[in-house]
């Protein structure tokens, strides 16, 4: 088995995006693709290093690009939410662009385009969320450490079963939003779950980040507990 990374421009709502797919290219036939949405910064090493864990359970990632080509930043930068803040008061916008980014997976070789789902951290769980919410046809979406307020317009049917893995003491969304989500999720007659994390804040899976006094601390406790229950819930989708 070689995992490989293969970057990808490819055109979306808005210009060029660049994206980045990770398969193991001793595969053969089609597997189920998996899109993989970063945080606020956008698509980066990490983000890799954990589409690479995923495709060695046996699924094609694509760590899906939303901000555009070169659009990225870093937490050392005085505005690093300013491309997320874009999409986030353009809520039809991040509608098209998550649907435009499952698309190009969904036109890869090695993807089986009838089995697909979506994964994402922080901004990229309302990445999936609103990917689900637009009826998109992927089978499952994992949320890790998410945002969780809904779009103004309607949802579409959505089709997507949903595996919310959440830190109860995530100030980004705090029980009420949670509790809305969960309303929100069955009115709409959606499959999901929600797997609270005690003692746990934002950014959970996040190495780089430790800031407790803001509620933002990296978890190996929740991190580990989190990628068991993704784990488990593709197989459920696809094995």
């Amino acid at each position: 088995m070689t995992i490989q990374r293969q970057t990808i421009v490819h055109e979306g709502p808005g210009g060029l995006f660049e994206s980045m797919a990770v398969f193991d290219d001793a595969t053969t036939g089609t597997v189920p693709g998996v899109l993989l949405f970063p945080n606020v910064m956008g698509t980066k090493e990490a983000d890799f290093v954990y589409a690479e864990e995923v495709a060695a359970l046996g699924y094609a990632v694509l760590v899906a690009d939303i901000f555009g080509q070169g659009n990225r930043t870093t937490r050392a930068d005085e505005d690093f939410g300013r491309y997320m803040n874009v999409v986030n008061n353009d809520r039809a916008l991040l509608r098209d662009r998550v649907n435009a980014a499952h698309d190009v997976l969904k036109g890869r070789d090695e993807v089986d385009a009838a089995r697909t789902a979506a994964l994402g951290f922080c901004f990229g769980g309302k990445c999936v969320l609103d990917l689900a919410r637009s009826g998109a046809d992927i089978a499952g979406g994992v949320s890790f450490h998410g945002v969780y307020d809904a779009p103004s317009f309607p949802n579409a049917v959505i089709r997507a079963k949903l595996l919310i893995c959440h830190g109860w003491d995530d100030p980004i969304a705090p029980p009420e939003a949670t509790v809305a989500l969960a309303t929100e999720l069955t009115e709409a007659g959606c499959d999901w779950q929600i797997h609270a994390y005690g003692q746990t804040g934002h950014a959970f899976t996040d190495k780089s980040v430790h800031m407790p006094d803001k509620g933002m601390a990296y978890s190996p406790h929740a991190d580990h507990r989190s990628f068991r229950a993704m784990k488990d819930f593709l197989s459920d989708l696809f094995d």
